[in-house]
């Protein structure tokens, strides 16, 4: 008994001594890209807070004109102004989009394409993570709704205009928790059993599925995608769990910061010469492993008609 206190009173020092050590291995990733991007476009969903917003004030800091697409469009003002004093630059903009709803979607998507020449950059980074069950304002399960069909959509919406502004790159934030992950087309809604952990984690693979696929049909278009795992980081996706916010607060010496936690993203979305990776899922501005499952080129296709389906997109 008391050889087992004394481990319990021991195991904070630990890992208090052995925080930098961690810390270091969780934030090897930097992006060292030098790369400036004055007259190119970028729209980063749910840009208005944590990854998104440290990911969009980088693009504006190097000259792009960055779109935040988010569905608090008070809240994206703040950001934006935020951005334009710190960077300099004034074409940051703010645009309403709620991802749990189509015709908000399409609604972004007709606005933007009218009032753009050219796309460069699609950074889908919004999400949900362990919400309690809901559906979506088109009847799709929260997590699925808006993680994958939401961005599926408006990748779809916005694809001709990637390949108008060629070369161009689309990044999809996926997770580790992909790996958990499965696609159960049979409860694509959770209607038959749910499980909010595991819906996440089922939304996650989606995106890597998507990220694949897609990588296929745009081969040779000049178009190429990436799916980032971005690490584990300290932002607003985890307010649905009391559980995950006490672990966090618990463990926050080895919890990435959101500018930590995007520069994955930014090396995918900016660095040079991963053209021929397209497809290619990243961590720590790396290349990483993907579950049997995110590999299945056969579960990638049908999702990807299904998608289609249930979105309204013709299937060709």
């Amino acid at each position: 008994m008391i050889g087992v206190l004394f481990l319990l009173l021991l195991l904070p020092l630990l890992l208090y001594i052995a925080a930098p050590q961690i810390r270091k291995m969780l934030y090897s990733g930097v992006c060292t890209s030098t790369v400036q991007l004055p007259g190119k476009v970028a729209v980063i969903t749910g840009a208005n807070t944590g990854i998104g917003k440290e990911t969009a004030k980088e693009l504006a800091k190097r000259g792009a004109r960055v779109y935040l697409a988010c569905r608090d469009v008070q809240k994206g003002e703040l950001v934006a102004k935020e951005i334009q004093i710190m960077t300099g630059n004034k074409q940051v903009l703010v645009r309403k989009l709620d991802l749990a709803d189509t015709k908000s979607i399409r609604a972004f998507a007709k606005e933007f394409l009218a009032e753009e020449k050219h796309l460069h950059i699609l950074i889908n980074n919004a999400g949900v993570m362990m919400c309690p069950y809901s559906k979506t304002a088109d009847g799709f399960e929260m997590h699925i709704g808006v993680n994958h069909l939401g961005h599926f959509l408006l990748t779809h919406l916005l694809l001709d205009k990637l390949k108008e502004s060629a070369p161009s790159r689309v990044v999809n934030l996926s997770s580790l928790a992909h790996h958990m992950g499965r696609i159960h087309f049979h409860n694509l809604h959770g209607e038959k059993f749910y499980s909010s952990g595991l819906a996440y984690c089922h939304s996650k693979l989606a995106n890597i599925l998507f990220t694949q696929e897609l990588a296929r049909r745009l081969k040779g278009s000049g178009v190429t995608t990436y799916s980032v795992h971005p690490g584990t980081v300290h932002t607003e996706l985890i307010r649905h769990s009391t559980l995950i916010r006490w672990m966090w607060r618990l463990f926050s010496f080895f919890i990435k910061t959101p500018q930590q936690g995007a520069q994955t993203t930014l090396h995918c979305a900016i660095s040079e010469g991963l053209e021929g990776l397209s497809g290619r899922h990243f961590s720590d501005c790396s290349l990483a492993r993907i579950s049997a499952q995110g590999q299945n080129e056969t579960i990638a296709r049908r999702l990807w008609d299904v998608s289609c389906d249930l979105v309204g997109i013709p299937m060709h």
